[in-house]
């Protein structure tokens, strides 16, 4: 490199060889030599170019506003004037290019340390401004007669590329500022005191507020269909993969259906109607809920195996989780041990909920009240619900669901015993 000839002039010593390198590292040398061969309508000249600029057949390059040139030897010697053209940038986009720099703090610094920041590449094209050269913008001018890129003009490019790797301000000085002027104008507009933010588009929120009663109407809800929806069919006639159970994914995207339409009904709900949120279910729990209706014995027996539980104690579960979901769940396998006022609230709703002369004598296990010598059983959930229980041949069932007082759990004990032996 000779240095500056003027501030809108510079010229580029004739580089060496390229042996066995490319000509384009830079992301900005390898656009720039992309407009080159997206262009050239012969391959063949744009190989013969690279082979020229590879073996040092380009002399210096001067570097103008617009226009790029050299002299370039053909093989036999023989030395041709190559000119490249490329369009300067109207001041307009040059103001708001030098706007959008310094915009982000890194970008002036990047271009100091010799590098082409892509976010201003980026946001310059967004608004319209195409730094970097594209299809056709290369425009070719040789002595040699061709109309379009031949070799020379070519060559010209490849060792353009070569020098944008070490310097992105000779594209800035193609496009029509030199460096010198470029910083400069950089550094004003750095220095310069920030402009007051525009007020913001909107309405004043007082405004919006007293509008509402004019908006027109949400939409109705969607309807809730009646039942879940039925998953795809897999009876193909491709075999299933190794370690592939159809029985157990049909019956997964089943369950999958029946949960999305309880989540549905959910979110349908009136706000002040809604449940709690339900809470991940643990795998232990998620057996229990895929156990529901399983269609397989084999794929029961597999969910009892993988949630640590024998085919009967599944059977419980997944008769208890109809009954009342996890919490059911929690009573039915989580005994616990009520105290403090937890207790004291226990046995007062136990006390309260006969008359003396009608309550039935119980045992208290933890949070179990069993019934002295008759099969039946209430259990106080976490919640302050109570659950009723039947002994079944040695065996505690859930016999329906919570109710909020231990008499009407053991009633429901009872009407269960009654429908069972008609």
């Amino acid at each position: 490199m000779t240095g500056h000839e003027g501030d809108t002039e510079r010229t580029f010593a004739a580089l060496p060889p390229a042996h066995g390198r490319g000509f384009a590292q830079t992301w900005w040398g390898q656009a720039w030599l992309r407009a080159l061969e997206d262009t050239a309508l012969d391959s063949g000249q744009v190989k013969t170019g690279r082979g020229l600029a590879r073996a040092g057949a380009v002399g210096a390059v001067s570097v103008r506003p617009g226009r790029i040139t050299a002299v370039v030897q053909d093989r036999d010697r023989t030395a041709h004037r190559a000119d490249v053209l490329l369009a300067e940038l109207p001041a307009e986009q040059w103001d708001r290019l030098l706007d959008l720099a310094v915009e982000r703090s890194g970008h002036v610094a990047a271009l100091l340390d010799r590098e082409m920041p892509t976010h201003l590449v980026e946001d310059a094209a967004s608004e319209g401004i195409d730094l970097l050269p594209g299809l056709g913008d290369l425009e070719p001018e040789c002595d040699c007669g061709a109309w379009d890129h031949c070799g020379h003009t070519a060559a010209l490019c490849y060792q353009v590329a070569r020098l944008l790797d070490q310097d992105p301000f000779v594209l800035f000085l193609m496009r029509g500022r030199a460096e010198d002027a470029l910083l400069e104008a950089l550094r004003a507009r750095s220095a310069a005191p920030a402009e007051t933010a525009p007020e913001p588009d909107g309405v004043d929120a007082a405004e919006a507020y007293a509008a509402g009663d004019i908006l027109p109407p949400l939409p109705p809800p969607a309807e809730l269909p009646a039942d879940p929806g039925l998953p795809p069919s897999l009876d193909t006639e491709t075999p299933p993969g190794p370690g592939v159970d159809p029985v157990a994914v049909r019956h997964l995207a089943a369950r999958t259906a029946v949960e999305a339409h309880r989540l549905l009904a959910e979110a349908l709900r009136a706000p002040s109607a809604r449940l709690s949120p339900v809470q991940e279910l643990t795998v232990a729990q998620d057996a229990v809920r895929l156990a529901v209706a399983a269609p397989d014995p084999a794929l029961v027996e597999r969910l009892a195996l993988g949630s640590g539980r024998d085919p009967r104690s599944l059977t419980d579960a997944t008769h208890a989780w109809g009954l009342g979901g996890t919490d059911a769940l929690s009573v039915l396998e989580e005994p616990w041990q009520p105290l403090g006022g937890t207790l004291a609230r226990a046995r007062a709703a136990l006390d309260s909920a006969w008359d003396e002369d009608e309550r039935p004598a119980l045992t208290a296990d933890g949070n179990r009240w069993t019934v002295v010598g008759a099969p039946a059983q209430v259990r106080l959930g976490r919640d302050g619900r109570w659950w009723p229980y039947r002994k079944e041949r040695e065996n505690w069932t859930l016999a329906g669901p919570a109710a909020l007082d231990p008499a009407t759990a053991l009633a429901s004990v009872e009407l269960t015993s009654a429908e069972l032996q008609r």
